[in-house]
């Protein structure tokens, strides 16, 4: 133990000293003030017998060491404890909307975490040496995953000009012209994101809708509605594909989707990813 004196003392109050020294509690500095670590949490346990029976033999001030043991596991709980209190999760930037300059975003946030394996070696450096200096919560920096200048791609579709606007984060990449919904099957504004992307696609008649009703499946051809690529959003029955019927670029046309041309949409299929924001305006 670090600074424990018993000489000229009998083995009883030796004892008792040693015991209180023991289980003097650890302090820990946290960003809300000071909590108190009790050794007897971590069962803390020492030979006080062997070592007083060594400090009667011994020569006078002499220094003696006491192997101090505990409870590994629960030490790894408490300071589990003070991660699950001070720990602050990092918060990517998001698409909150977008306006004629572009996605409009919310700002990343950095985050904050404990650093459980200092914490723990420091809280066992103390109950080993019988030291009782005041610990400081040791923390770490927790970088977002995702900000606005690592964002990606984003899809701005505007329904009145009828085009739809590639970004990487903030930065223009392409614009395109496209079809948009008919006034009565109106593509749907919001923010939505690509939840499937299909090479060749099938078109099936949505049996939703009375004005596909009665026809039939198309397979992968120069004949299919979404020519050769479909990027289907979580919009029900929308996505952005290809079309057979290229005259109605530009116009409110479609039911809903929004139709490319064709080589426009096998390169944009190229460029955005599944989990991609789409903001429809």
């Amino acid at each position: 133990m670090s600074g424990v004196r018993v000489g000229g003392m009998t083995a009883e109050p030796a004892r008792q000293r040693i015991t209180a020294s023991l289980l003097l509690p650890i302090r820990i500095a946290t960003p809300t003030g000071v909590t108190t670590l009790d050794p007897a949490r971590v069962g803390v346990v020492a030979d006080i017998d062997a070592v007083l029976a060594s400090a009667l033999a011994a020569a006078p001030g002499r220094r003696l060491t006491m192997p101090v043991r505990y409870s590994g596991a629960r030490a790894a709980g408490i300071v589990g404890g003070l991660a699950a209190k001070f720990d602050k999760a990092a918060v990517d930037a998001t698409v909150v909307g977008a306006d004629a300059d572009g996605p409009l975003f919310s700002a990343a946030k950095a985050g904050v975490a404990v650093d459980r394996r200092t914490m723990g070696a420091a809280i066992g450096d103390l109950l080993r040496s019988g030291g009782r200096t005041p610990l400081t919560l040791p923390t770490t920096v927790v970088a977002a995953k995702r900000t606005v200048a690592t964002f990606g791609p984003v899809i701005v579709v505007n329904r009145g000009a009828n085009t739809l606007r590639l970004y990487n984060g903030k930065r223009l990449v392409r614009t395109f012209r496209v079809a948009t919904g008919q006034a009565i099957y109106p593509t749907p504004a919001g923010i939505w994101r690509i939840v499937d992307k299909q090479r060749d696609p099938w078109w099936y008649p949505p049996t939703y809708d009375a004005w596909a009703k009665g026809l039939s499946p198309v397979p992968p051809g120069p004949s299919n509605p979404l020519g050769t690529r479909w990027m289907g959003l979580n919009a029900p029955g929308v996505g952005i594909h290809g079309t057979d019927a290229p005259t109605s670029i530009g116009y409110s046309a479609s039911h809903g989707c929004i139709r490319m041309q064709v080589p426009e949409a096998e390169w944009l299929f190229e460029h955005v990813r599944v989990g991609t924001t789409v903001v429809v305006l």
